[in-house]
């Protein structure tokens, strides 16, 4: 049984106060349930988790169309650990999880977990055919021992703080809205690996990114961009998109860091995304392109100069 196994892997020892989602995007939303859930932790002393689906349920039931997610799993983690979370479940989203219904699924949560508090949203459901709504999660609370919190929405400005309105803003490629609404800079993670070498023949070396497959997407476009190396944040500019002055039919994610040499292939990277400096544009010659990579760095240098730095 996948679902047991998974969480046979995070067996606490100690009572639990948890909360249950995908989490993508770690966006502020997400971070006020959270703090919710650290301070019911703090209250009854006990361990917090948080349990998170590795893909979205969604992609289960409509495999033909998988939604893109904002932060790949290990972004993911990173950035709820830094909330302040004792422990992050990441369980497959799979049939037999589905099928499970909400008392099936919270004896599981009991048993391995030890769990003596819930902390929910409004909208939140879980098992078979979403039927464990709140009314279902109070009473199974009554009859199990554990206490649940409903949690309402994060509203900014009258919108509330959601997933879709982030990946919305992003496709518009209005990256600070998505920063707004995220609490942090949209980021992209992957390893660096070997290029065309089109860059370096050009002047301008580039690490290619290779993000985990289904990875969200802006726009194809330049944009000013933070590039964590070692625990420093440098000035840099990434492009996404099909390098049209190439003719290349292969979306890339190309990051030149300014004021930067050394070898990064093999290595981790993560890429934020400060904001769009212009869409990508076939040039009529390598000259053309070379002069308007020098205008992108300096104008992207004036943009980064005055932008807040991204934290790694």
């Amino acid at each position: 049984m996948l679902v047991e196994e998974e969480l046979d892997r995070f067996t606490s020892t100690k009572d639990t106060a948890l909360t249950i989602g995908v989490f993508d995007g770690v966006h502020l939303g997400h971070k006020y349930l959270i703090s919710v859930l650290l301070e019911q932790a703090k209250q009854d002393d006990l361990v917090s988790g948080v349990i998170t689906f590795r893909q979205h349920p969604e992609d289960l039931f409509s495999p033909k169309f998988k939604l893109p997610f904002l932060t790949d799993m290990k972004a993911r983690t990173s950035f709820l650990k830094k909330e302040g979370v004792d422990f992050v479940v990441p369980l497959t989203f799979s049939r037999e999880l589905a099928q499970l219904d909400a008392r099936a699924f919270i004896g599981l949560l009991q048993k391995h977990l030890k769990m003596r508090h819930l902390v929910i949203g409004e909208d939140f459901a879980l098992g078979r055919d979403r039927a464990g709504d709140i009314v279902v999660l109070e009473k199974l609370g009554k009859e199990k021992g554990f206490r649940v919190t409903v949690v309402p929405p994060l509203v900014i400005n009258g919108e509330i703080v959601s997933s879709t309105a982030i990946r919305k803003a992003m496709a518009a490629g209005d990256m600070p809205r998505v920063r707004k609404l995220a609490g942090h800079y949209f980021s992209l993670h992957g390893k660096v690996v070997p290029g065309t070498g089109r860059g370096e023949g050009l002047g301008f070396p580039t690490a290619n990114l290779n993000v985990s497959k289904g990875q969200a997407l802006p726009p194809d476009g330049v944009y000013t961009s933070w590039a964590h190396i070692n625990g420093k944040a440098y000035e840099s500019l990434t492009n996404v998109g099909l390098c049209p002055t190439f003719d290349s039919t292969e979306r890339t994610i190309e990051t030149y860091i300014i004021d930067y040499s050394g070898d990064l292939y093999g290595s981790d990277l993560y890429v934020d995304l400060v904001g769009k400096l212009r869409d990508e544009e076939k040039f009529g010659s390598i000259d053309e392109l070379k002069t308007q990579i020098a205008r992108d760095i300096k104008r992207g240098k004036k943009i980064l100069d005055s932008a807040e730095v991204s934290q790694s």
